[in-house]
């Protein structure tokens, strides 16, 4: 019997998250509910004797379960279960999401066993894995759509982040601003001895203003 699970501890920042890692796994989740189908169905040709059905199913089942351990324990730039509501939906009381997809996939090494060996329970536990796959594709769905709200939340608050930032840029700008002509006033008095001050305070005003220009840019591609 396979050992209990352990909880892993979610990270609960999917601010460190790029755009490319939400989109590995939301591909990786949404792939889920296509091997879970592709499974069950080459099971059932592989028990009415389809050519290399057998085959099939192993590669997806292997798959499926790789996947799995990924999205919940991490696997290189996936960081595993990262938010409570992914905690909720694999661990929790209500759902128990994982405990769900690992007697699914326990189920399914039974069953293509059994029909590899053409035993006669076979047919009996083909029925049970057919019944659990309409309910682990609903699964898998709700664990698809919040890797998707995660990572709209996640781009919502880089784009709140980007704005801020560019706000920021455009105050340095306008400080810089009155500096220089504050300082092209002090120059300008000066007579002869502020000529050389004044060509840098010159500089500094458009440096401001290919700043306020980019920062226009920026803003305009981030509304995009």
């Amino acid at each position: 019997m396979r050992a209990t699970t352990p909880v892993p501890q979610s990270i609960n920042s999917s601010t460190q998250l790029s755009g490319e890692v939400f989109g590995a796994l939301i591909n990786l989740a949404g792939r889920q509910r296509m091997l879970s189908q592709r499974i069950v169905l080459n099971a059932v040709l592989a028990e009415q004797g389809q050519e290399k059905a057998l085959e099939t199913a192993r590669e997806a089942l292997a798959l499926f379960r790789d996947s799995h351990d990924a999205l919940v324990h991490g696997k290189g730039e996936l960081p595993g279960v990262f938010c409570d509501a992914l905690r909720s939906e694999y661990f929790g009381p209500a759902t128990q999401g994982d405990k769900q997809i690992r007697e699914f996939i326990d189920l399914a090494e039974r069953v293509l066993d059994l029909g590899a060996a053409d035993y006669r329970a076979a047919p009996a536990l083909l029925r049970e894995l057919g019944l659990r796959a309409t309910p682990m594709v609903g699964l898998l769905n709700r664990i698809t759509v919040v890797y998707e709200d995660e990572a709209r939340r996640h781009a919502l608050i880089q784009k709140k982040q980007h704005h801020e930032m560019m706000n920021n840029i455009q105050e340095i700008a306008k400080q810089a601003r009155i500096v220089s002509f504050n300082a092209q006033i002090v120059a300008a008095r000066s007579g002869n001895a502020g000529r050389e001050f004044a060509v840098i305070a010159g500089v500094l005003t458009d440096i401001t203003g290919e700043i306020d220009d980019l920062v226009r840019v920026a803003l305009n591609n981030a509304l995009a």
